[in-house]
């Protein structure tokens, strides 16, 4: 038996008072009311309500290892990445590493791999594989349903995979950027509960009346709080935090913490956001993670006061898993999976021939925070008959090379907003099917970094001309480090500060980078098949006729 006081935050009381906490073998037995308890807070430990654990770069042990410290104990993940590479086996591969940590994973099926037809994966999840996942007692709910027309127009193979959830009692996760009105209601009545793409406060309030719980993201690349935080006060039961996408440099600085002291500083109650972070999360996904009741599992975390909000302790079924800026988990080593099956590039290979002395060309235009891409038509600009890169209007190749297939031509396009002046960046990180990704001043450049790439078999790469090309490899799927996640988040540092150095102004080129093969968001994309006009949801040529 253990005991712990401090002052408790219920949050079903709505009250703070002194209080005992007595654990027995890792299930609080009591909780008693007394005069006086020490200064510091006890509260439920934070809950990320959608996570891509592969977008850290780090399996799930490593992951864990740095997330305790932010006070996180549990997180709603789902393996649609590993899964989109190694399939079934990804998946599992996912559940057998967490299962060496206390901190709870609770992965979901993954509803859409490939996410669309209009790419290439390196595995399929059809209906009967996702029935097959959701019968698995360690898969918690049917991940983001992306294909949104599909549910729109009731294609047989989505709602098959949607009744299949439905017929275990586990909830559906949603994904459908942009969607409003009658739209989003038809698509909420499909039996999808929640979604984490809102752009905007009224496009979110649209989905609330559907009966949608919105979850208000904030992750490496797309951060939407600013424009949903009001749904805190305007709906508190119907919100939940996440990060979706985290790079591991921003995960060692901090996670689901950030969000609360943000909307703490707002003056947003706080009961209501630590709802957001616990109750809300946990009641929806009916996950085994403890609220601070009697019966509950010990899972809790220790603050020094509400206006600093340092997290002083996270306890996890009763054992003490960070103190005090220190994780207490152990770095433990972790085996490899993988689907690669490509080979070496030429520099001809990524040539452009222009049809004419002069044309137009359609330009993914991205945008720093955002997921959502614009579509331009800007003057090409041609060299000796191929239509090059241009460095003075920003206006830059980019390609997708297939991992899976050797012998594929490449997909070429053009995009504006990554900033580089020279060289080349490439990532075998690239939503949602995780081809090779690369964007670059030069052919030559670009050729080195997906070379390099191909031959470590993934991971993340910049090319300076002359120099040569760095390089962090990733050998769990092209996705993962099998490192501990101090050592990656100082890897990801050095390679982003050098693909800063080319140039880019963005935040988190990488980050920003791997979505620029996201096809289910709008509106211009590049796959390995092809410029895609995620508006139309078809291909479009690159030459504007």
């Amino acid at each position: 038996m253990q005991q712990v006081s401090g002052q408790l935050i219920d949050l079903f009381q709505r009250r703070t008072y002194p209080a005992i906490i007595t654990i027995e073998n890792g299930i609080i037995a009591d909780i008693t009311e007394t005069d006086t308890a020490p200064d510091h807070y006890i509260l439920p430990g934070f809950v990320d309500a959608h996570i891509h654990v592969e977008s850290s770069m780090l399996v799930p042990t490593a992951f864990a290892r740095l997330a305790v410290v932010h006070g996180t104990i549990a997180t709603v993940s789902d393996p649609h990445e590993i899964a989109n590479v190694c399939g079934m086996e990804g998946v599992q591969y996912m559940i057998d590493n967490s299962k060496q940590s206390p901190f709870k994973f609770f992965f979901g099926a993954p509803s859409c791999v490939p996410a669309t037809a209009f790419e290439t994966a390196g595995a399929t999840l059809d209906a009967a594989a996702v029935a097959t996942l959701l019968q698995n007692p360690d898969i918690w709910y049917l991940s983001e349903m992306m294909n949104y027309p599909g549910v729109l127009h009731k294609d047989q193979e989505v709602m098959a995979k949607i009744a299949a959830a439905h017929a275990v009692g586990k909830p559906v996760d949603g994904h459908a950027p942009g969607l409003r009105g009658a739209e989003a209601a038809a698509y909420a009545a499909a039996g999808i509960t929640t979604d984490h793409e809102c752009f905007t406060l009224a496009e979110a309030l649209d989905k609330v009346n559907a009966g949608m719980h919105i979850l208000i993201r904030e992750g490496s690349a797309a951060k939407n709080f600013d424009a949903l935080a009001d749904l805190i006060r305007l709906h508190p039961d119907k919100v939940m935090f996440c990060s979706d996408d985290k790079h591991p440099d921003e995960l060692e600085l901090n996670h689901i913490n950030a969000l609360v002291k943000r909307a703490l500083s707002l003056g947003f109650d706080l009961y209501d956001v630590l709802r957001a972070t616990s109750v809300n999360p946990v009641a929806h996904y009916h996950l085994p993670v403890g609220l601070l009741r009697k019966g509950d599992p010990a899972d809790f975390i220790k603050i020094d006061n509400i206006l600093n909000f340092n997290i002083l302790q996270t306890v996890i079924n009763g054992l003490i898993v960070a103190e005090n800026g220190n994780s207490l988990l152990p770095s433990l080593p972790a085996t490899t999976v993988n689907n690669f099956n490509t080979n070496k590039k030429t520099i001809e290979q990524f040539h452009i021939l222009s049809p004419a002395p002069q044309c137009h060309i359609r330009v993914i235009e991205a945008t720093e925070g955002q997921l959502v891409t614009n579509q331009l038509q800007l003057p090409a600009k041609i060299k000796d008959g191929l239509i090059v890169s241009d460095v003075e209007r920003d206006i830059l190749k980019m390609a997708v090379v297939n991992r899976y297939q050797p012998d594929v031509p490449i997909a070429l396009g053009f995009i504006r907003n990554i900033g580089l002046k020279i060289g080349a960046l490439a990532s075998t990180v690239g939503h949602d099917c995780h081809n090779i990704i690369v964007v670059g001043v030069d052919d030559e450049s670009m050729c080195a970094a997906v070379n390099i790439l191909i031959d470590c078999k993934g991971g993340i790469a910049v090319t300076v001309p002359g120099i040569g090309t760095e390089y962090m490899a990733l050998p769990v799927a092209g996705l993962m480090s099998a490192e501990d996640g101090h050592i990656v988040a100082a890897q990801y540092t050095h390679i982003d500060k050098k693909a800063k150095e080319l140039g880019t102004p963005l935040k988190a080129p990488f980050m920003t980078l791997s979505f620029m093969a996201l096809l289910v968001i709008p509106s211009l994309k590049l796959s390995d098949k092809g410029l895609f006009d995620g508006s139309t949801f078809h291909f479009t040529p690159l030459c504007v006729q």
